[in-house]
């Protein structure tokens, strides 16, 4: 296996640089990227974190697969990425230095802008030998995300695969044009894309989640043998497939007050939350209008109208 020009042999575990972009002051940016191999050949799992800079919970979980030993298999090649947006990290951002989202850029281009020339490496230098991928992101702008697997409808293996990673809700979302996910799927790739917590936060539960989600996938593609950190903490609650999902936003502007908890099952009528001034004048409580389970709720004590509070998913 050749990645950046390093050749990497089978039984062999090594860190390579990326590093096509630099600072404006032109200090090098490097991203490392972690490549562990087993002495017998098999399937290539890229492990990701921190596509957007500030979803550090992501990072997290990358970097604790790599810190406990996790990601050296018997069989197969695993490469982590625990932070792929340095710059976005560094300045706690989810952008690129140019501004751009590099989740909207893939697959990128030579010639394009600093982020889209980011996404073109990745894509040629790595992507090639990838055959599974999970992705992991967080919820942005106080959206605290339970967790929840992603996936386009209508692929089998990779319905098998979200079953398998263990997590809540297994969500079908249609992939947007341009994202790292679309990219992947037209060349053949199957990604998981992990989603749980929120943005510049560490949630211990979540974390925990996806790292054993990690696990699940490595034990089921006979990668290493996890027999054992499966059985200790096996869920035998099947997850809740959300076959459409919609936003409940403000009506209001003013402090706000959640009534429901993130994860939570939600009837009809049920009062999700309120709305007030602060000076006790007004107050505005609202309903949820159909069954339904709370994916995502807003974490801000202070809302404009027509902020989103909470992403409602529905069977």
């Amino acid at each position: 296996m050749k990645i950046l020009n390093h050749k990497i042999g089978l039984g062999e575990s090594v860190e390579v640089k990326m590093d096509f972009a630099r600072l404006n002051t032109r200090s090098k940016i490097e991203v490392p990227i972690i490549v562990s191999r087993g002495k017998i050949d098999g399937p290539c799992l890229l492990l990701i974190g921190g596509v957007h800079g500030d979803e550090t919970n992501g990072v997290e979980i990358v970097r604790q697969i790599v810190s406990k030993g996790l990601n050296k298999p018997k069989v197969g090649t695993v490469i982590c990425i625990p932070l792929l947006n340095v710059f976005g990290f560094l300045n706690q951002s989810r952008e690129f230095p140019d501004g751009r989202d590099l989740n909207r850029v893939f697959p990128g281009s030579l010639t394009g802008s600093l982020a889209s020339r980011f996404a073109y490496h990745i894509m040629n230098e790595v992507i090639p030998h990838i055959d599974y991928c999970i992705d992991y992101h967080t919820g942005g702008a106080q959206r605290f995300n339970y967790s929840q697997i992603r996936i386009d409808e209508g692929d089998d293996e990779i319905f098998k695969l979200a079953k398998v990673f263990g997590s809540p809700y297994i969500v079908y979302s249609k992939s947007q044009e341009r994202t790292f996910r679309r990219s992947m799927a037209k060349l053949g790739k199957k990604v998981l894309l992990f989603e749980g917590g929120k943005s510049l936060n560490l949630d211990k539960i979540v974390t925990e989640i996806g790292v054993q989600g990690a696990i699940n996938i490595m034990h089921y593609l006979g990668m290493n043998d996890f027999s054992s950190k499966i059985s200790k903490i096996k869920n035998e609650v099947p997850p809740v497939i959300i076959t459409s999902t919609k936003w409940i936003r403000s009506k209001h502007s003013g402090m706000y007050r959640s009534s429901v908890r993130v994860g939570q099952k939600v009837e009809k009528g049920m009062i999700l939350g309120s709305i007030s001034d602060p000076f006790g004048a007004f107050e505005s409580a609202f309903k949820c209008t159909q069954e339904g389970y709370i994916l995502n709720s807003n974490h801000s004590p202070v809302v404009n109208q027509g902020d989103a509070l909470f992403h409602i998913g529905f069977k």
